[in-house]
């Protein structure tokens, strides 16, 4: 398409060109000078290598073009300097080149440049323009039949162009083209001037294509025709307005408009088709045309096409700009600022970078973000953009958004269902606890039958040190969760939970959403430890602030007072730890599912030090196994006298100091072996080197007499190195030992190190004496004395309750009680007392015990605060006991809140207390009746050799201590 404006292969001014367009320009014709004008001759236009026009034509005005070409011609100096002489005339020229246009016809007054690839053509334009016949015809090329003209590519077309030849190529040249002069050449560039219209006639040669023409003139028009003048200025209007819209053609139609009395209506037809849009077909029909008024009107038509197609773009470029809008606008105007501030050498400011590192953090996250959260990102971030970087609220936004943007939104660990992998994990972390092990496997059992599993609630209550915390990590690790701890044990502020408000200075948020931040996924297993030790101060309640993050049915929209969105946290596995569960308040206990930890009997202790803390703790030191050896007997006494607690935490503590006195001593002995080593070799190191086979043979024959002087010595290899160390240290005989030990190196070290075995009788070495002595101070009770059987936070322990008179005397009938017992243990001291009245009154009516002694009722341990419900029955049988002057039998312990009226009230720590019992060697206990549910859901091994009695009312009690007949009430 022949746009002469904007074809970027004419941007540079031939020196051919110039003198003969000024020559033009300085006519005395007014139709030259309006054309000289409009192809941008004067010295101060720019555009002088975009539009140019020669005005060389068949009409008024030719003879001065001609007559100033000769002159210029006779003026050069050079050849290549200006176009060579035109004379004969144009008109004279009948035969001429063909030269193929792919692209639109070439218009007279207007210049194009073409590429000619075939050499015999471009020798025979070169030697034209040689001969100062510098023109040839530029017919337009027709398309290929089978093709569509609208389709076809341009650099099909010019290969096609390349390969025409002859008479193929002469078919396929329109018959009307334009003479165009040859104004230079440059390798396969040609520039030419279109100067009037030809018809082909015949052709006369074919390589190079030479055709016969016949010149072609305007036909006759009256220049006063009002219909021709109209459709003139109907032409120049449609063009003032296609330059509204568009400003492509702004320098030819200012020029017209300027001139508009000065110009040629042939003339302007051709200059509208030219510059307009039309195809080549359209062009080549206004070009064939020599009706001036249908050319003129061809051309309306065209600009007319060129209008609308303007106002089509205009429509586009709105429709489009409309659809850049909010984002994307707002990318493209950040765009265009970079690269305007890159231009200026301005370096990317603070708000920029965080603002590009915001969002490419949240990127990713987009599609799983919540629409909520989406929204009050993007607000902080063009309130960021608004604000001064030295403001305090820019430093707020900053870190609001950094909050914001860090957690993860939608991201979740992929869940390991696999229950078998489950129990594995488990049991290779932790010794017994089936009930809390078979909890776990439940909950990964119904999230594999569901394919999701929502985030519960378990407390783990228990003693210290029974591995309440450790089951947490194993539980996460079994589950292929993120595992996040964080103790809440003395925590007094709520915002600690809740977050604090973003005006506060220093304001952060809760511990929930640091943990989503560092875990860096939405369903994490996170361990609340110490719940049951939360403070209360000035700053609210953390157990009420812990309600709705622990609430199934809140926590899904938990709202953190410092990012104040919505986090959904109903995924996320709750695990709590508690020593006692009563200290938890009501409403957030209601929450949570409790699993008891009562703790560890001795079994269980021995299988948990011998497998895991022993192998742990030797790895840790750095010993090999086959250096120590910590006999049964010697763990047995470490659990029964130091570590007697429900926890193993003691234990371990106890196990490491054993190791640590061990790798102590070992390290000695290395250092005492390797003394006389040195030494040896410092007093005689030749003779070892000079002679080895002969300092063998001297340590054989050395050896030899040792074993003949003392035959009963022993021909172990460890003790036979030890004692021929300690001759050879008693005797000064180094020489012989340094040939040996360069011998065997390192072997006889090894050796030298005896094997480190604990056992019982050399246990106090490493730990000391012993803590605790038997909680039996009595292997037979005596009168007035019963064992009883108590909880405690570190597990269960058996206690002594004791009685004795302290004054008797008609009337003088009282109860006096100590042991730092708390109000609830006073209370059952006074109603054992009435019970114990009503029955020796029951048994010996004429015993008048109670009413004449004063009575002194003690608990040992006094430093120990004591209280709860369940001494009632001891304490009834302690006062009968003292009543009776008979002891109870042997081997009992009992435990259960005895009433007014001899029922036994259930207990707690049925679990505890069993084990207390077996670890006083105590085979025989007295529950309550209600109890019986608790110890059969024992394990075996706890429940295993005791003799086990539940009873309703103290009467059977009575009947069990002090041996008389068996009631059929009492089970066992």
């Amino acid at each position: 398409m022949l746009k002469l404006i904007s074809s970027s292969r004419i941007h540079r001014r031939h020196p051919t060109v110039g003198p003969v367009l000024r020559l033009a320009a300085d006519s005395t014709s007014p139709l030259l000078r309006v054309l000289g004008s409009l192809g941008g001759l004067s010295s101060g236009n720019s555009n002088l290598g975009r539009r140019l026009f020669f005005c060389s034509d068949s009409g008024d005005g030719s003879d001065h073009v001609v007559d100033a070409e000769v002159k210029a011609a006779e003026e050069s100096q050079s050849k290549a300097s200006a176009i060579v002489s035109t004379y004969p005339r144009p008109e004279d020229y009948l035969t001429v080149l063909a030269l193929p246009l792919p692209h639109r016809p070439l218009f007279p007054g207007f210049y194009m440049p073409i590429y000619v690839k075939d050499p015999k053509l471009l020798a025979a334009l070169q030697e034209s323009r040689e001969r100062q016949a510098p023109y040839a015809g530029a017919f337009l090329l027709k398309d290929e039949p089978e093709t569509d003209p609208s389709v076809v590519s341009s650099s099909d077309t010019e290969k096609n162009v390349y390969d025409l030849k002859g008479k193929e190529l002469f078919n396929r040249l329109h018959e009307v083209g334009t003479l165009a002069q040859i104004s230079s050449i440059h390798g396969d560039q040609v520039f030419l001037i279109g100067h009037r219209r030809l018809r082909i006639i015949e052709m006369v040669s074919e390589d190079p294509l030479t055709v016969k023409v016949d010149h072609l003139k305007d036909q006759a028009y009256n220049k006063d025709d009002e219909i021709i003048k109209a459709t003139s200025f109907e032409v120049i209007s449609t063009l003032r307005d296609v330059l509204k819209t568009s400003s492509l053609w702004r320098d030819h139609v200012q020029t017209y408009t300027k001139h508009i009395g000065d110009f040629t209506y042939p003339r302007l037809a051709d200059f509208g088709a030219a510059i307009s849009g039309a195809n080549k077909l359209q062009c080549q029909q206004v070009l064939e045309e020599l009706d001036v008024y249908k050319r003129l009107k061809l051309t309306l038509e065209l600009v007319k096409k060129e209008m609308e197609i303007s106002k089509i773009q205009e429509s586009i470029a709105k429709a489009i700009e409309e659809k850049i809008s909010g984002e994307q606008r707002r990318y493209l105007l950040n765009e265009q600022l970079k690269a305007i501030k890159k231009e200026l050498g301005l370096e990317t400011d603070d708000k920029t970078a965080l603002t590009g590192k915001f969002r490419e953090r949240i990127e990713p996250k987009r599609e799983k973000c919540p629409p909520h959260v989406l929204q009050v990102i993007d607000e902080e971030l063009t309130k960021l953009q608004l604000l001064e970087a030295s403001s305090s609220e820019f430093s707020v936004t900053r870190n609001y958004l950094d909050w914001l943007t860090a957690l993860p939104w939608g991201e979740y660990s992929d869940e390991n269902f696999d229950v078998t992998r489950a129990q594995n994990i488990l049991d290779e972390d932790h010794y017994g606890l089936t009930d809390v092990k078979e909890r776990i496997l439940e909950f990964i059992a119904v999230g594999k039958l569901r394919g999701t599993s929502q985030g519960k609630i378990i407390c783990l209550s228990g003693p210290p040190g029974v591995g309440k915390t450790s089951i947490g990590r194993s539980i996460a690790r079994a589950l292929n969760r993120k595992f996040f701890r964080f103790s809440v044990g003395g925590l007094a502020d709520v915002a600690e939970i809740k977050g604090h408000r973003r005006t506060y200075i220093g304001a952060m948020p809760g511990k929930m959403v640091q943990c989503l931040k560092n875990v860096g996924t939405a369903n994490p297993l996170v361990l609340i430890d110490e719940i049951d030790k939360l403070g209360r101060g000035h700053a609210g309640d953390p157990a009420s602030a812990l309600l709705e993050l622990l609430d199934p049915e809140q926590n899904a929209n938990f709202l953190d007072h410092y990012l104040d969105v919505p986090i959904d946290l109903s995924k996320v596995l709750f695990v709590c730890t508690a020593n006692v569960v009563e200290m938890i308040p009501n409403p957030l206990l209601d929450r949570m599912e409790v699993v008891a930890i009562a703790g560890y009997i001795t079994d269980e202790k021995m299988h948990i030090a011998r497998d895991y803390l022993e192998k742990s703790t030797r790895e840790a030191c750095g010993i090999k196994p086959e250096q120590v050896e910590v006999t049964d007997a010697a763990l047995l006494a470490l659990i029964e006298n130091y570590c007697r607690e429900a926890g193993v935490r003691n234990l371990q503590k106890h196990i490491e100091k054993i190791y640590r006195k061990i790798a102590l001593q070992l390290v000695r002995q290395g250092e005492t072996i390797d003394a006389p080593v040195a030494s040896a070799q410092s007093i005689e190191p030749k003779k070892a080197e000079v002679d080895f086979d002969e300092s063998v043979q001297n340590i054989i024959q050395k050896e030899n007499s040792v074993e003949s002087s003392n035959p009963e010595r022993m021909v172990e290899t460890s003790t036979e190195v030890d004692k021929v160390q300690t001759d050879l240290l008693a005797d000064q005989s180094t020489d012989m030992e340094v040939a040996k030990e360069r011998d065997e190196g390192k072997e006889i070290e090894t050796k030298m190190i005896e094997k480190v075995v604990i056992d019982k009788s050399n246990l106090t070495d490493f730990v000391g004496k012993p803590v605790f002595h038997a909680e039996r101070i009595y292997d037979q009770t005596p009168t007035g004395v019963v064992m009883g059987l108590a909880w405690t936070a570190m597990g269960g322990s058996t206690l002594y309750i004791e009685t004795t008179i302290v004054e008797e005397g008609e009337g003088k009938g009282a109860l006096h009680v100590t042991g730092q017992l708390g109000d609830v243990m006073k209370e059952s001291a006074q109603i054992a007392h009435t019970v114990a009245r009503g029955i020796l009154l029951e048994k010996e009516p004429g015993n008048p015990f109670f009413a004449n002694s004063k009575l002194h009722l003690h608990v040992p341990a006094g430093a120990t605060p004591k209280d709860g419900p369940s001494a009632g029955c001891t304490m009834t049988t302690s006062l009968l006991s003292l009543a009776l002057k008979k002891p109870v039998k042997k081997d009992l312990a009992m435990t259960g809140e005895v009433t007014l009226t001899g029922k036994i009230l259930p207990i707690g720590g049925v679990k505890e207390k069993t084990i207390a019992a077996r670890r006083s060697e105590v085979k025989t206990i007295v529950f309550p009746s209600a109890n019986r549910r608790d110890f059969d859901e024992l394990a075996p091994n706890v429940r295993e050799g005791l003799d086990v009695h539940f009873v309703d009312d103290y009467i059977q009690i009575f009947n069990l201590a002090f041996g008389e007949e068996q009631s059929q009430n009492i089970e066992k």
